[in-house]
């Protein structure tokens, strides 16, 4: 392997080493699971809960019926969703469990009086303790809108359970209510009044029971989930970040992604030595690292060792989004894990660069056309801007984004002009016009990174709506052009995934699994800009440099792809704030120059 990389112990002891997932956890969790859907029936249908002694017990004074379908419903809504917490090794869901299990076990016997289903419920807590030491999981990082997320997920799970609970009774219902009166009975029950459906007996007390049951379920847990104490999320500190910068600017010439692991909605584990770092986010219980890990390539394999003993710690899955070749190698070798490529990254070298020859003909007459339409380019670095333009900047790429959430995790650094990345490159376009817009004659942005002394990496591209297309070309171009008068010799463009793929799929002489495949990539493009990026980037007839996904094993790449997808902000799940408030918030994340100034005081 190139670059001095030591050598580690053999391939079986670090797939020890790594979270590979237990088996006795999976099969527990799948237990709990049947054991949550048998309860929920028990509390749920009438026919279910039959038996000789429920017969008997229904006439009795005084009957436990009504209150234990409603423990036994909610000891098994709740044992569902542990599932998934025990099958990822999680601590408190151990605990949770071995608390409900035997609640479960004494409403089986109390309303169903079944000792096969009391039985059940108590066996499994044998494997549960037995295997104590395997559920050992820390909990995960988590913020506030989970609150917000279970309210609206058990809400609507409440609503559909709560109307299989109301008709579930049909021979005991007085009249015939319509599916109106019933969803209004489930409604009132959840808050625990009665609604307008009756019913013979003692199955009101049932019903009233069992949903005033789902109704305390819904406000505990989101009343739990609000006020607990808040597990940080992913975030640098001043300190991390300090170190991370000092790491790169000696090693940061390695790879072109190295200085977005600065993000700081990520959190970080060092090498033992200090000299070498991996970034990541938890995201979904997915623990995704980005890029190669930064600083001395001889410290990597502390740093990775790091970062596979916080995954195991939380049972995580680990991932790593767009490493490079080399990282890939280092990845697999010190970890037992696979790697796949994803795609291609596009690096132009400056010397070669020109839009002379017919391959650039595309580029140089929209280049031309543009420029004689009154457009203007200006390159310069952040730190060259004034207060009031830099604020221009940021609020008109805040504007022109074309979606509500910023979009970007491996390849993005998520703001523009902080006092402390003022080494990066901005280049913008301006068209001077009688009825100046919002933002003056600025009309295009394009933000460039470091890579390391001698490159930059494309952040993010912004444009007016209103502006002539080809503007990204214009640019691009022109941070090309005036590179060398900053000392930038390579620059890297966008990711393309799955570049090779589309092509080889559109040559002569494909065959039909990648032609179908190409044609797969061609559709899934309408969504995720997969052929159009290739297409971009070709333009500028870069270099290619393969990326790869490295992971575990190949069951987990949906959840790993979905994750990253996440991450990148091409799936959201928590509802987004309103512009002005993003606004507010991002102003509040940004340090002044006076505290970048102190920090970097103490820093020195």
């Amino acid at each position: 392997m190139s670059g001095g990389v030591p050598s580690r112990s053999s391939r079986a002891r670090r797939i020890l080493r790594g979270p590979r997932p237990e088996a006795a956890p999976a099969l527990v969790a799948r237990a709990c699971a049947l054991v949550g859907v048998v309860d929920i029936a028990a509390g749920v249908f009438p026919r279910f809960r039959h038996s000789r002694m429920h017969a008997m017990a229904e006439v009795l004074p005084g009957s436990f019926g009504p209150f234990a379908a409603a423990l036994s419903l909610s000891a098994g809504v709740l044992l569902l969703l542990l599932a998934h917490g025990l099958k990822r090794r999680k601590r408190r869901a151990w605990r949770a469990a071995v608390a409900l299990l035997p609640a479960g076990a004494v409403a089986q016997f109390v309303y169903r009086h079944s000792l096969i289903g009391m039985l059940v419920s108590a066996a499994l807590l044998v494997p549960l303790l037995r295997h104590r030491d395997e559920f050992a999981a820390l909990p995960d990082p988590r913020s506030r809108w989970r609150a917000l997320a279970n309210f609206v997920l058990m809400s609507a799970g409440s609503l559909a359970l709560g109307l299989v609970i109301v008709s579930v009774h049909p021979h005991r219902m007085v009249g015939d209510p319509s599916l109106a009166d019933r969803l209004t009975h489930v409604v009132y029950g959840l808050f625990g009044f009665e609604g307008p459906v009756d019913y013979a007996g003692n199955t009101s007390w049932t019903v009233a029971f069992s949903l005033g049951a789902l109704g305390w379920l819904t406000a505990a847990t989101t009343i739990y989930l609000a006020f607990r104490p808040e597990h940080p999320a992913a975030r640098l500190t001043e300190e991390d970040e300090a170190k991370l910068r000092t790491l790169l600017e000696k090693h940061g010439r390695r790879d072109s992604l190295g200085h977005f692991a600065l993000r700081r909605d990520k959190a970080v584990v060092f090498s033992p030595s200090g000299k070498a770092a991996v970034t990541y986010r938890v995201v979904s219980g997915v623990m995704l690292a980005s890029g190669d890990p930064i600083g001395d390539v001889e410290a990597w394999p502390g740093a990775i060792e790091r970062f596979m003993d916080e995954a195991k710690a939380h049972s995580w899955t680990p991932a790593v989004m767009g490493c490079s070749e080399t990282g890939g190698e280092v990845w697999t070798r010190e970890t037992g894990l696979d790697a796949l490529e994803l795609g291609d990254e596009a690096v132009v070298d400056v010397a070669d660069f020109s839009l002379a020859g017919r391959a650039m003909r595309n580029v140089r007459q929209m280049v031309k056309r543009i420029e004689r339409a009154g457009y203007e380019t200006r390159v310069r670095r952040i730190r060259d801007l004034g207060d009031a333009e830099l604020e221009r900047i940021r609020r008109a790429a805040e504007d022109w984004r074309g979606t509500d959430t910023e979009r970007g995790f491996s390849m993005a650094l998520g703001r523009i002009g902080d006092p402390a990345d003022g080494d990066c490159l901005i280049a913008t376009a301006h068209k001077a016009e009688d009825q100046p817009g919002e933002y003056g004659d600025l009309k295009a942005i394009l933000h460039f990174v470091p890579w390391g002394e001698d490159g930059a990496s494309l952040d993010l591209m912004r444009r007016d709506r209103s502006a002539d297309p080809g503007m990204n070309e214009l640019l691009i171009v022109a941070a090309l052009q005036a590179a060398p008068k900053f000392g930038i010799t390579r620059v890297s463009l966008n990711f393309a995934m799955f570049r090779s793929a589309l092509a080889r799929g559109e040559k002569i002489g494909a065959g039909p699994v990648l032609r179908a495949w190409r044609g797969l990539l061609v559709f899934l493009s309408r969504w995720f800009q997969i052929e159009s990026l290739y297409k971009f980037n070709a333009k500028f007839q870069p270099r290619w440099e393969p990326r790869f996904v490295v992971y575990r094993a190949p069951a987990d790449l949906p959840r790993i792809g979905f994750a990253a997808m996440q991450a990148e902000g091409f799936v959201t799940l928590a509802l987004p704030l309103p512009r002005f408030l993003r606004r507010r918030w991002a102003a509040a994340q940004r340090p002044c120059a006076h505290a970048v100034a102190e920090r970097d005081v103490r820093a020195a």
